[in-house]
């Protein structure tokens, strides 16, 4: 049982693993990371990715480092609007940071030990002054000292870095052309990079239970940037400064230009991986347009309606129905599409003469019939049939009569169905006709 699991499991993610090869994914994380013990788990997983032919920019953070040899050097930090006051005795604090936590993360991402994930990974690590910074300057009355912003990147060396197997390791820190080394923003930088580098993904990888919650711990999959920059202003005062910072850098950068952004989960191990080559994932995507798509079916559909249906025919819920029907009828088919995976049919018989369509063949996969694919279906080609001049929408059921009560059908006669329907009827299979008005 689990070599069958593992193996469907990989041939899954084999689109994934395709699709990915060559792009460039930029991934952020906090110091606590390290703090916290999770790097060596992430670290396997960041080689995983490298070894698998995907570009990756890591950037870390350094906050605990810092807070910690503040606390030891007996400084109180600074912080205005969520961001640390660097003077010059804390710009020293920070350096040295910044320089043990990169340390660390290289002497992680360079373990090869035999039996290991990371066994013959050769894996090259390498960094640069990549980063232009300037100051922040005066927020608010408030000196930011040498607390900066990036200014610009080096692309063109970035990139050549890459194209060699390289992994490029940015931290916080940024140089101005005056030589002044400026403290940065993770979530900053991260979305810089991936802006700059016009990358596929940018994954914030963060010590949050599971990706972006809503004030009643409720995991938020998904949201377009526009909704999230929406739920970020009017919903989201429960979370915290670094989440919404770095959750704001998210929904920026999709909005322009990088396709996907995402909000992983440290605690869960694989969460990265899982995210990235499994259809539901496990975090909170974020994207320019809506994941979930209504559209009219094409010829290349068929083997998915097949694969919903079938299930539906063997237990006889639904009538069955060979390929080439389905491709004969298939002008007459609607799906629902999440990211690209069919996840629901439904087909709209229309009776005009009566003003009278069939819902038929309504199907969804089993994983998303909790998520309301089914209500959408429903709503949709409802609202295709009324947009069509149809004034009554009937359904034939034989198993989920209750379901279509629920949501406005009523039970009505044979006699009520269009004469070209009624000579089709199965009175074998006794199915029930309900009726509801558009």
């Amino acid at each position: 049982m689990y070599a069958s699991a593992f193996v469907q499991s990989f041939r899954e993610a084999a689109p994934y693993i395709h699709a990915f090869r060559g792009r460039t994914f930029v991934i952020g994380f906090g110091g606590e990371a390290l703090e916290q013990g999770r790097f060596a788990s992430l670290s396997h997983d960041i080689n995983l990715l490298v070894s698998l032919g995907v570009k990756v920019v890591l950037v870390h953070g350094a906050r605990p480092q810092i807070d910690e040899l503040l606390k030891i050097r007996g400084i109180t930090p600074r912080i205005h609007l969520d961001r640390r006051v660097t003077d010059s005795d804390t710009i020293e604090i920070v350096k040295q940071a910044v320089g043990w936590t990169r340390a660390e993360i290289e002497a992680q991402l360079s373990v090869a030990l035999p039996d290991s994930p990371m066994a013959g990974a050769n894996l090259r690590i390498v960094g640069g002054n990549h980063i232009v910074a300037r100051p922040l300057g005066v927020i608010d009355g408030v000196d930011m000292q040498y607390s900066g912003q990036v200014r610009k990147l080096d692309v063109q060396a970035i990139r050549h870095q890459l194209d060699f197997g390289e992994l490029v390791l940015l931290s916080p820190l940024g140089y101005s052309p005056t030589g002044e080394i400026f403290n940065l923003s993770m979530p900053e930088v991260a979305a810089a990079a991936a802006a700059a580098l016009h990358a596929e993904k940018l994954l914030f990888v963060l010590d949050t239970p599971s990706g972006v919650q809503d004030e009643n711990g409720r995991h938020i999959t998904e949201f377009t940037a526009r909704e999230g920059l929406e739920w970020l202003d009017h919903s989201a005062r429960h979370l915290g400064a670094g989440m919404r910072h770095c959750l704001k850098a998210a929904l920026d950068t999709v909005i322009s230009g990088v396709k996907r952004a995402h909000i992983v989960s440290q605690h869960l191990d694989g969460a990265l991986l899982k995210e990235l080559f499994t259809h539901d994932g496990c975090a909170t995507m974020i994207s320019a347009e809506p994941l979930q798509v209504w559209r009219q079916a094409v010829i290349e559909d068929v083997g998915s309606i097949l694969a919903l249906i079938e299930p539906l025919e063997r237990s006889g819920a639904l009538v069955k129905r060979g390929r080439e029907l389905i491709e004969m009828d298939i002008h007459r088919f609607y799906v629902i599409e999440h990211d690209g995976k069919i996840t629901g049919c439904v087909a709209l018989n229309l009776f005009p003469e009566d003003h009278v369509a069939e819902l038929a063949c309504l199907a969804v996969l089993p994983a998303w019939q909790k998520r309301g694919q089914g209500d959408a279906l429903l709503r949709h080609t409802a609202q295709k049939a009324r947009q069509l001049g149809m004034k009554r929408l009937f359904v034939l059921t034989t198993q989920t009569a209750h379901w279509f009560i629920e949501r406005g059908f009523a039970e009505g006669d044979l006699s009520e169905l269009p004469e070209r329907k009624q000579a089709l009827y199965n009175y074998q299979r006794r199915s029930k006709v309900l009726f509801r008005n558009l």
